[in-house]
């Protein structure tokens, strides 16, 4: 048993005992005869080659942020502004608000896909709830815009729900 146990021990010696010679010499020698190296020989020009990463940025991915968190701190004066003034007077405020509250909508909604419906983890099913969100989207920015032009429009709809 115990030349059993000691036989691990003594082929993790003798690999500490040439690694360290070889870690030495890796630069040196790129002839493919030389003895194993952990991690394997490094050959250039070939598949083996490290991929390039772009250099690491604190600001990538920072702008998307940027953006959801000033569309949702801007929704709050864009709604007191289009109530506050006549929609008859000013429809671009109205226009404004309808796309900014899709835009805003869209960009939850794309969050909760991206978070549970991952297309890496659901191939068929996250591609399908995405352009299904993408094409409700654009529905729905069909709809603000003929609702805002060819009707009373959003802000005025509104106030009326309210008083009624």
């Amino acid at each position: 048993m115990s030349l059993l146990a000691s036989a691990p021990k003594r082929a993790i010696s003798r690999c500490l005992s040439h690694s360290r010679p070889l870690l030495a010499s890796r630069s040196a020698t790129t002839q493919s005869d030389a003895l194993y190296v952990p991690g394997g020989p490094i050959y250039k020009g070939t598949v083996n080659d490290p991929t390039s990463f772009p250099t690491p940025s604190r600001m990538h991915g920072s702008h998307h942020w940027s953006f959801e968190r000033l569309l949702s701190a801007s929704l709050i004066p864009l709604t007191g502004a289009a109530f506050a003034t006549s929609p008859s007077v000013h429809p671009v405020l109205d226009g404004i608000l309808g796309v900014s509250l899709v835009v805003h909508s869209h960009m939850g909604f794309d969050s909760m896909l991206v978070d549970y419906l991952h297309p890496r983890k659901y191939p068929v099913l996250g591609r399908i709830a995405t352009w299904t969100l993408r094409t409700a989207t654009v529905g729905v920015l069909v709809g603000v815009y003929q609702f805002n032009t060819n009707d009373i429009g959003l802000t005025e709809l509104i106030s009326k729900v309210w008083t009624a």
